[in-house]
Protein backbone atom coordinates (compact mmCIF):
# COMPACT_ATOMS: atom_id res chain seq x y z
CA UNK A 1 0.00 0.00 0.00
CA UNK A 2 2.71 2.20 0.51
CA UNK A 3 3.59 1.94 -3.12
CA UNK A 4 0.10 4.14 -3.49
CA UNK A 5 1.96 7.15 -1.74
CA UNK A 6 5.54 6.79 -2.95
CA UNK A 7 7.13 10.14 -4.00
CA UNK A 8 4.27 11.64 -1.72
CA UNK A 9 4.30 13.20 1.64
CA UNK A 10 1.62 11.59 4.37
CA UNK A 11 1.90 13.85 7.69
CA UNK A 12 0.96 12.30 11.12
CA UNK A 13 -1.43 14.20 13.60
CA UNK A 14 0.70 15.44 15.93
CA UNK A 15 1.41 18.50 17.58
CA UNK A 16 4.64 18.18 15.36
CA UNK A 17 3.11 17.28 12.10
CA UNK A 18 5.93 14.45 11.58
CA UNK A 19 6.63 14.00 7.82
CA UNK A 20 6.31 10.56 5.95
CA UNK A 21 7.87 10.95 2.89
CA UNK A 22 10.90 8.62 2.73
CA UNK A 23 9.78 5.14 1.46
CA UNK A 24 11.07 3.66 4.34
CA UNK A 25 8.87 5.68 6.66
CA UNK A 26 5.88 5.09 4.52
CA UNK A 27 6.30 0.94 4.45
CA UNK A 28 7.18 0.96 8.00
CA UNK A 29 3.62 2.75 8.74
CA UNK A 30 1.59 1.52 6.41
CA UNK A 31 2.65 -2.37 5.77
CA UNK A 32 0.75 -5.16 6.50
CA UNK A 33 -1.96 -2.61 7.71
CA UNK A 34 -5.67 -1.94 6.16
CA UNK A 35 -5.62 1.56 5.40
CA UNK A 36 -8.99 3.86 5.92
CA UNK A 37 -9.31 6.62 2.98
CA UNK A 38 -11.23 8.69 4.69
CA UNK A 39 -12.65 11.87 2.88
CA UNK A 40 -14.21 14.46 4.51
CA UNK A 41 -15.11 17.78 5.89
CA UNK A 42 -15.34 20.29 8.89
CA UNK A 43 -18.22 21.46 7.18
CA UNK A 44 -20.46 19.11 5.97
CA UNK A 45 -23.51 18.15 7.69
CA UNK A 46 -22.60 14.09 7.39
CA UNK A 47 -19.10 14.78 7.97
CA UNK A 48 -19.59 16.18 11.36
CA UNK A 49 -22.50 13.76 12.03
CA UNK A 50 -20.01 11.04 11.48
CA UNK A 51 -16.66 12.68 12.88
CA UNK A 52 -17.39 11.38 16.81
CA UNK A 53 -18.44 8.25 15.39
CA UNK A 54 -15.39 7.72 13.76
CA UNK A 55 -12.87 8.60 16.62
CA UNK A 56 -14.11 6.45 18.97
CA UNK A 57 -13.97 3.67 16.76
CA UNK A 58 -10.19 4.49 15.59
CA UNK A 59 -9.18 5.40 19.22
CA UNK A 60 -11.06 1.99 20.68
CA UNK A 61 -8.48 0.08 17.94
CA UNK A 62 -5.31 2.00 18.50
CA UNK A 63 -5.19 3.37 22.31
CA UNK A 64 -3.50 1.91 24.87
CA UNK A 65 -6.29 2.42 27.15
CA UNK A 66 -8.37 0.08 25.08
CA UNK A 67 -5.70 -2.43 23.54
CA UNK A 68 -2.71 -3.88 24.37
CA UNK A 69 -1.48 -2.95 21.15
CA UNK A 70 -2.65 -0.83 18.42
CA UNK A 71 -4.76 -2.80 15.59
CA UNK A 72 -3.81 -3.01 12.20
CA UNK A 73 -5.27 -0.12 10.85
CA UNK A 74 -4.14 3.27 9.59
CA UNK A 75 -6.24 6.39 8.40
CA UNK A 76 -5.79 8.96 6.10
CA UNK A 77 -7.75 11.93 5.76
CA UNK A 78 -8.38 13.18 2.35
CA UNK A 79 -9.74 16.79 3.15
CA UNK A 80 -12.72 18.33 1.21
CA UNK A 81 -11.75 21.24 3.62
CA UNK A 82 -12.49 24.91 1.48
CA UNK A 83 -9.60 25.84 3.29
CA UNK A 84 -6.69 24.98 5.19
CA UNK A 85 -7.10 26.76 8.25
CA UNK A 86 -10.42 24.72 8.30
CA UNK A 87 -8.46 21.53 7.76
CA UNK A 88 -6.18 22.28 10.77
CA UNK A 89 -9.41 23.21 12.92
CA UNK A 90 -10.67 19.47 12.43
CA UNK A 91 -7.71 17.40 12.56
CA UNK A 92 -7.23 19.46 15.90
CA UNK A 93 -9.42 17.48 17.27
CA UNK A 94 -9.13 14.23 15.66
CA UNK A 95 -6.51 11.48 17.10
CA UNK A 96 -2.67 12.07 16.50
CA UNK A 97 -2.33 8.84 15.18
CA UNK A 98 -3.91 9.98 12.11
CA UNK A 99 -2.57 11.05 8.91
CA UNK A 100 -3.46 13.25 5.84
CA UNK A 101 -2.49 14.53 2.89
CA UNK A 102 -0.65 18.34 2.56
CA UNK A 103 -3.42 20.47 1.86
CA UNK A 104 -2.07 22.08 -1.37
CA UNK A 105 -0.95 18.31 -2.57
CA UNK A 106 -1.86 17.99 -6.31
CA UNK A 107 -2.46 14.44 -5.24
CA UNK A 108 -5.14 14.87 -2.23
CA UNK A 109 -6.78 16.74 -5.33
CA UNK A 110 -6.48 13.75 -7.91
CA UNK A 111 -8.23 11.56 -4.66
CA UNK A 112 -10.95 13.89 -4.67
CA UNK A 113 -11.82 14.20 -8.26
CA UNK A 114 -11.59 10.71 -8.34
CA UNK A 115 -13.84 9.16 -5.42
CA UNK A 116 -15.41 11.11 -2.30
CA UNK A 117 -16.56 7.76 -1.33
CA UNK A 118 -14.40 6.81 2.04
CA UNK A 119 -12.95 3.53 1.85
CA UNK A 120 -11.36 0.62 3.32
CA UNK A 121 -7.98 -0.69 1.30
CA UNK A 122 -5.95 -3.96 1.62
CA UNK A 123 -1.75 -3.77 1.73
CA UNK A 124 -2.12 -3.96 -2.05
CA UNK A 125 -4.30 -1.32 -2.88
CA UNK A 126 -7.14 -3.53 -3.33
CA UNK A 127 -10.58 -2.32 -1.86
CA UNK A 128 -12.15 -4.27 0.32
CA UNK A 129 -15.45 -2.22 0.97
CA UNK A 130 -16.75 1.06 -0.84
CA UNK A 131 -18.52 2.39 1.63
CA UNK A 132 -16.76 2.13 5.14
CA UNK A 133 -18.54 5.72 6.93
CA UNK A 134 -21.69 2.57 6.49
CA UNK A 135 -19.87 -0.47 7.91
CA UNK A 136 -18.38 1.55 10.51
CA UNK A 137 -21.63 2.94 11.76
CA UNK A 138 -23.66 -0.96 11.76
CA UNK A 139 -20.82 -2.84 13.21
CA UNK A 140 -18.68 -0.73 15.30
CA UNK A 141 -15.16 -2.51 16.24
CA UNK A 142 -16.47 -5.65 14.82
CA UNK A 143 -16.25 -5.08 11.37
CA UNK A 144 -12.00 -4.34 11.68
CA UNK A 145 -12.05 -7.88 12.13
CA UNK A 146 -13.44 -9.11 8.73
CA UNK A 147 -11.30 -6.12 7.37
CA UNK A 148 -8.30 -7.96 8.72
CA UNK A 149 -9.58 -11.40 7.50
CA UNK A 150 -10.22 -10.09 4.05
CA UNK A 151 -7.14 -8.67 3.66
CA UNK A 152 -4.88 -11.50 5.01
CA UNK A 153 -2.68 -9.52 7.15
CA UNK A 154 -0.41 -11.59 9.37
CA UNK A 155 -1.04 -11.45 13.11
CA UNK A 156 1.38 -8.98 14.79
CA UNK A 157 2.17 -11.77 17.38
CA UNK A 158 3.97 -14.12 14.76
CA UNK A 159 6.06 -10.76 13.72
CA UNK A 160 9.74 -10.63 14.84
CA UNK A 161 10.45 -8.09 17.40
CA UNK A 162 12.79 -6.54 14.75
CA UNK A 163 9.70 -5.66 12.75
CA UNK A 164 8.89 -3.54 15.79
CA UNK A 165 11.96 -1.59 15.90
CA UNK A 166 12.43 2.20 15.24
CA UNK A 167 13.73 2.77 11.86
CA UNK A 168 17.54 3.00 11.97
CA UNK A 169 19.09 6.65 10.63
CA UNK A 170 21.15 6.05 7.36
CA UNK A 171 23.53 8.18 8.78
CA UNK A 172 24.81 11.17 11.41
CA UNK A 173 23.71 13.80 9.12
CA UNK A 174 20.36 12.06 8.57
CA UNK A 175 18.47 14.44 11.03
CA UNK A 176 20.13 17.26 9.54
CA UNK A 177 18.76 16.25 6.05
CA UNK A 178 15.61 16.34 7.13
CA UNK A 179 15.70 19.51 9.22
CA UNK A 180 16.77 20.86 5.64
CA UNK A 181 14.18 19.16 4.02
CA UNK A 182 11.43 20.42 6.20
CA UNK A 183 12.13 23.53 6.37
CA UNK A 184 12.17 23.82 2.25
CA UNK A 185 9.10 22.19 2.23
CA UNK A 186 7.45 24.81 4.80
CA UNK A 187 8.01 26.97 2.68
CA UNK A 188 6.98 25.43 -0.50
CA UNK A 189 3.53 24.95 1.28
CA UNK A 190 3.67 28.82 2.87
CA UNK A 191 3.94 29.73 -1.14
CA UNK A 192 1.50 27.79 -2.38
CA UNK A 193 -0.86 28.66 0.35
CA UNK A 194 -0.35 32.82 -0.30
CA UNK A 195 -0.62 32.00 -4.17
CA UNK A 196 -3.54 30.48 -3.29
CA UNK A 197 -5.23 33.37 -0.89
CA UNK A 198 -4.22 36.07 -4.11
CA UNK A 199 -6.02 34.26 -6.34
CA UNK A 200 -9.24 34.12 -4.33
CA UNK A 201 -8.93 37.81 -3.94
CA UNK A 202 -7.35 38.73 -7.10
Amino acid sequence: MAALFINKTLIVNNKDSDELELERELNRVLENKVMLLYFGSSECPECKEFAPILKEFFVRLTDEFYVERASQIVLVYVSLDETEEKQEKFLKTMPKRWLFLPFHDEFNRKLVMERQDSCMLKPNGDIITANAVEEIKQAGTACFKNWQEAADLVERNFLLPEDFDPVTLRSITDPIRRFKYKVAKDKKRKRCKDESEADRFS
